[in-house]
C-alpha cells in the first residue's frame, strides 16, 4: 500500500513529515518539485512533479491518494482513485459531488475519507465524544444545546485583531456567505457573519473572552453527530472564533464588502486581500494560535443535568504552525488508520467509532499546549 501525498502547501507539511518519518512508503507529488524538496527533501528522495496523468499512471490497487490541493480538485482525484481501486483522503468538507461517489466507492471496496483536518475534523471527533458520553444519561425530552467554535488567531494580538496564514481572499469571501443554525429551537438564517457576532467566555486555565459567529450550514451535522430524535435540540451552532475587539476593528471591512458586486467587486476584493496580506501576515517564525471549543449541555425539568466542553489551545512551534499541525496531522492519522484496515468503505467524514475517536484525540493532545475535557458541573 503506497501513499501518494499530493500537494506540499503551508497546511500540509507536519502530517506529511510524520508519515515519512514513520517509514511508510510515501511518494510526494507537487507541481513545483523544488518547493517540495525544500520542505521534505531532507527525509525522502521520492518527490515527483505532479500532473493528474503522471499520478494516475502509478497508482495501484490498495494505495492511498491524499489530496492537499484546492477543494475543487478533490472529486476528480477521488474518481481516479475509485477507478484504480485506491483509497482517498482529504481534509475538506464532503461536497454533494463527493457524496455522490459513495455507491461507486463501496462497490470498488475503497474508502473516500474527508473532513479529517482541524475544522472540519478535530471538532467532529470532540462532538462525537461528547454525544457518546452524554448518551449514557440521556432521556427523551431532554433540552440539548450544542456549540462548536474554531479559529486561528494571532498568538500575540495585533491592532487588526487578526493575522493571515495564507491569502486573505478566502477569509474575505467567507464574510459574504450566509449561515444556518438552530437557536431557541428555531432555524436561524444569517445573511452575513457580522449580523450574529456574540461574546464567548472560554474556560481556559486563564479565562478569556472571544467573539464568535455561525458559519456555513450547521443543520446537517445534527444527524452526522448522532443526535437522538427524542432530544429537544434547542441550540446547535458550528461557527468561527475571533479575538475580542475583532468586530469593532473590522466594521469598515464589513461595510465595504457589503457594497461589492460583479467583476469590479471581485477586483476590489483582491486589492483588499493584497493589502491585508502585506500588513497583517505572519512574519517568518512567528507563532500562530488555534483555539477550539466544543460544548454540549443538557437540561431536564428546568435543571442542567449534563454540561461538558472540549477545550483546545495550541501555538506554533519548531514543528510548524499550529494551523498546519492541526490540519495535516489528522490527515496523516486517517492514512495510518486506513493502512490498519480500521475504516469502512464508502464516502465518510472523521471517524465516530469511540475507540478511534479516543485514539485520535490522544494524539491531537500531543500537539496542543492545552487540551482538556471540562465538566462544568464538577
Amino acid at each position: 500500500m503506497n501513499i501518494h501525498w499530493v500537494g506540499t502547501g503551508l497546511s500540509a507539511i507536519p502530517g506529511l513529515r510524520r508519515l515519512i518519518d514513520s517509514g511508510a512508503p510515501v511518494f510526494v507529488w507537487n507541481r513545483t518539485v523544488e518547493k517540495a524538496r525544500a520542505e521534505v527533501g531532507d527525509l525522502t528522495g521520492e518527490i515527483r512533479e505532479y500532473s493528474p496523468e503522471a499520478l494516475e499512471a502509478v497508482v495501484s490497487r490498495g494505495d492511498v491518494v491524499v489530496s492537499m490541493l484546492p477543494a475543487d480538485q478533490h472529486v476528480p482525484l477521488a474518481r481516479m482513485a475509485i477507478a484504480k481501486g485506491a483509497h482517498f483522503v482529504s481534509s475538506s468538507y464532503v461536497s454533494p459531488e463527493m457524496a455522490a461517489l459513495d455507491a461507486e466507492a463501496r462497490a470498488a471496496g475503497v474508502a473516500l475519507v474527508n473532513e479529517v483536518g482541524l475544522d472540519p475534523g478535530i471538532d467532529h471527533l470532540m462532538a462525537h465524544d461528547l454525544v457518546d458520553d452524554y448518551r449514557q444519561v440521556a432521556q427523551p425530552g431532554d433540552v440539548v444545546r450544542f456549540t462548536s467554535y474554531c479559529g486561528g488567531v494571532p498568538a500575540k494580538a495585533n491592532s487588526f485583531r487578526y493575522k493571515f496564514s495564507w491569502s486573505p481572499l478566502g477569509v474575505l469571501r467567507a464574510l459574504r456567505s450566509p449561515s444556518r443554525s438552530l437557536r431557541g429551537g428555531a432555524v436561524r438564517d444569517v445573511a452575513r457573519p457580522w449580523h450574529a457576532i456574540e461574546a464567548y467566555q472560554a474556560p481556559l486555565p486563564e479565562p478569556e473572552t472571544f467573539e464568535v459567529y455561525p458559519n456555513r450550514d450547521s443543520l446537517p451535522f445534527v444527524r452526522q453527530y448522532g443526535f437522538d430524535e427524542a432530544w429537544d435540540v434547542q441550540d446547535f451552532v458550528r461557527g468561527t472564533i475571533r479575538l475580542q475587539g475583532w468586530q469593532q476593528v473590522w466594521t469598515p471591512v464589513f461595510s465595504e464588502i457589503e457594497t461589492l458586486e460583479g467583476p469590479a467587486g471581485e477586483t476590489r476584493l483582491r486589492e483588499m486581500a493584497d493589502q491585508f496580506w502585506r500588513e497583517n501576515s505572519y512574519a517568518e517564525g512567528e507563532p500562530d494560535r488555534v483555539v477550539l471549543f466544543v460544548a454540549l449541555r443538557a437540561e431536564r425539568g428546568g435543571q442542567v443535568i449534563w454540561d461538558k466542553e472540549w477545550v483546545l489551545d495550541a501555538q506554533g512551534n519548531d514543528q510548524g504552525s499550529a494551523m498546519a499541525q492541526l490540519v495535516s496531522v489528522p490527515v496523516a492519522l486517517a492514512v495510518e488508520t486506513l493502512r490498519e484496515g480500521r475504516l469502512p468503505t464508502g464516502v465518510q467524514a472523521a471517524p465516530h467509532d469511540p475507540a478511534l475517536v479516543r485514539d485520535w484525540l490522544d494524539k491531537v493532545a500531543g500537539i496542543a499546549q492545552h487540551m482538556d475535557k471540562v465538566d462544568h458541573l464538577a
